[in-house]
């Protein structure tokens, strides 16, 4: 690899444990984007995807499993290219299970630095993607005048900061690092009230969201409801299919598709089959953002109902696609779309029930389209999250002109009295 004091002060590296993958193209979606929108303005930028392998084996055979890991990690390393002229190395990490969050994280440090050769990390940038698998990982194996970034995404900070070793590792993080961004204000927040005395360090940076598509043709008719996430209880999933139900009961001519995966999917097919619409609600499985993104373009209407949410990104991409929303106030979206909710959609409070949904859908049919401004939403949206936006806000404090002070405070999202920023999805 290439020594460190050869590298031009705009080389990057990106230490993350999430990054698109064949087997889970949705895995991390958020880092692909960053590195899509940021790399353009760098002179290479080089992903280290360090990705945890759960090894089952029984604990006597857990170090014969690692010392053949080690001895096979020479071949299996290279890089190959990924977006906007990145390149990309992806690393195994083997872990066990029950481990905190710390211990992982320690895992994650070892097995980079493994396979650095027990080098530093080749850039004089690191920017890490969450606080310990990422954050630690990138601080320990980093070259001592590099400056290493953190950008935090995780809705389970909680738990994170439950373990008491994770919470004093992310502690010794934040203190180290160069600059700490979180996505959204209520990750922001929720940080400030764990670490008081290093709250002035974490800034609000978004990930950055594309929207450059566009659909072949507007929406017309709020027919073809679309979910795009997990299928977990949080995301209030159970709640939205009650209340399509309902609805199609109304409108015989509503279809839903739910396109991703989760624990819960063979539960919503058989209450699909019990409500008696299995035969207008897809269940997709788990897709790849290209393809999320052309369901979008396909779709009328983008239903939200999640529990709770540091930010709620396919929100956002749906906007960008040319979608209403019917979201709820769950955390971040209230944020994201402060100020535009009447233009892009409808917002509900968060119930634990399908008639606040379905009383929502119809409150939002009745006054679409005229209701709604669209095109508005698009630009504002943009002008808090998109590529540019957030390529720039990263390159000031990547890359700070003399007597610049690194972009300190450089909040992306916090605009006047458009609201504020942030995404999650981890």
């Amino acid at each position: 690899m290439t020594t460190t004091d050869r590298l031009t002060d705009r080389s990057v590296a990106v230490v993350t444990p999430w990054y698109p993958n064949p087997q889970q193209e949705w895995a991390g979606a958020f880092v692909q984007a960053m590195v899509e929108a940021t790399a353009p303005g760098c002179d290479e930028v080089t992903v280290y995807h360090n990705e945890a392998w759960l090894m089952r084996q029984a604990p006597e055979e857990v170090a014969a499993a690692r010392e053949a890991h080690r001895r096979l990690l020479p071949v299996a390393l290279h890089d190959t290219p990924t977006v906007a002229g990145a390149r990309l190395v992806r690393l195994p990490v083997p872990t066990v299970p029950d481990y905190t969050f710390a211990e992982l994280a320690e895992q994650h440090t070892a097995w980079l630095r493994e396979a650095l050769g027990g080098k530093p990390i080749p850039a004089r940038v690191v920017h890490a993607h969450v606080g310990l698998r990422g954050g630690w990982t990138a601080l320990e194996n980093a070259h001592p005048d590099a400056r290493v970034f953190v950008t935090e995404h995780a809705s389970f900070i909680d738990q994170v900061l439950d373990q008491p070793d994770s919470r004093d590792m992310y502690e010794q993080v934040l203190d180290r690092c160069t600059g700490f961004f979180a996505v959204t204000d209520v990750l922001r927040d929720r940080l400030a009230e764990a670490f008081p005395a290093l709250a002035h360090k974490i800034e609000l940076i978004s990930n950055p969201i594309s929207f450059a598509a566009t659909r072949a043709r507007p929406v017309t008719e709020l027919r073809r409801w679309l979910y795009v996430g997990t299928l977990v209880e949080r995301k209030g999933v159970d709640w939205l299919l009650d209340a399509f139900a309902e609805c199609h009961a109304e409108d015989p001519e509503l279809t839903l598709t739910m396109a991703g995966p989760g624990v819960l999917a063979g539960r919503l097919a058989e209450r699909a089959a019990e409500l008696g619409v299995d035969d207008v609600v897809t269940f997709t499985g788990a897709v790849a953002p290209d393809e999320a993104a052309r369901l979008m373009r396909e779709h009328d209407l983008l239903v939200h109902a999640a529990r709770w949410e540091t930010f709620g990104v396919s929100i956002i991409e749906a906007v960008a696609a040319g979608m209403p929303v019917l979201v709820t106030r769950c955390g971040g979206p209230e944020r994201t779309l402060a100020g535009i909710e009447d233009a892009v959609g409808e917002m509900i409070d968060v119930e634990e029930n399908s008639e606040s949904i379905a009383a929502g859908y119809r409150r939002l049919r009745d006054r679409f389209p005229d209701g709604l401004d669209l095109g508005k939403g698009q630009r504002v949206l943009d002008e808090r999250f998109g590529y540019s936006t957030v390529a720039q806000a990263h390159h000031r404090h990547w890359f700070p002109e003399p007597g610049a002070g690194g972009g300190e405070h450089d909040t992306i999202g916090e605009k006047d009295d458009d609201g504020t920023d942030g995404r999650e999805e981890a």
